[in-house]
């Protein structure tokens, strides 16, 4: 007699994927309406109409949900498509042109999450392992293009690799968007262009110009 195969339930799991959907969706519209410390998973529930039970067997907990709504942004941020085109640059302002339009298209995309982030800093128990977990993978990708700007020897000299990655993302970390366009009111074309001059600035060698 032939094994038997383990049974699958597609129209079980694709509805648990609607639901994690769902879920997902109603935290996010929530916690940028009010704030993440004043959401509770009992909200997030009725917005989503189901039960909290099933929030917490599909999603977890309220924190757990927020990680999951920052790993998603993340991972469509654009960040491996910015970072093939700077690989293909080959002069500094050209590379920080392609990186503020990248970084720019990120963090207009995702300002909602953005905000839930920020929001989140001063109330969430965790709040190290959130904002670590949100900017790693931002920081590895500016080192990145570190070493590329490195390798051109389009670097001031004396300028290494960890020491532009910090000026990279001085110029275009979450915090310096956050200032300019939340803060300050910037529209993004003149912060993109702004953030970019300061880039070249304070990367390039002043007397080769």
């Amino acid at each position: 007699m032939p094994p038997t195969r383990p049974y699958r339930s597609v129209r079980r799991e694709t509805d648990a994927a609607a639901t994690r959907r769902d879920i997902l969706t109603a935290a996010r519209e929530l916690f940028a309406a009010h704030g993440y410390a004043r959401v509770t998973v009992a909200d997030i529930a009725g917005r989503a109409h189901i039960a909290v039970k099933t929030v917490y067997a599909s999603a977890g907990t309220k924190a757990d949900i927020l990680s999951e709504l920052l790993t998603a942004a993340v991972h469509t941020s654009g960040a491996q498509e910015t970072l093939a085109a700077i690989l293909e640059t080959e002069d500094l302002e050209s590379a920080m042109r392609e990186l503020a339009r990248g970084t720019r298209r990120g963090q207009e995309t995702h300002q909602e999450t953005l905000d839930i982030l920020f929001s989140s800093m001063a109330s969430h128990e965790t709040a190290e392992d959130i904002w670590r977990q949100a900017t790693e993978y931002y920081r590895e990708t500016l080192r990145r293009v570190a070493e590329h700007l490195h390798g051109h020897g389009l670097l001031a000299p004396g300028l290494d690799v960890g020491a532009a990655a910090d000026r990279l993302w001085f110029c275009f970390g979450l915090t310096a968007w956050r200032t300019l366009v939340k803060d300050c009111g910037w529209p993004y074309d003149e912060a993109e262009r702004w953030l970019c001059v300061q880039a070249v600035g304070t990367l390039g060698d002043s007397s080769r110009t």
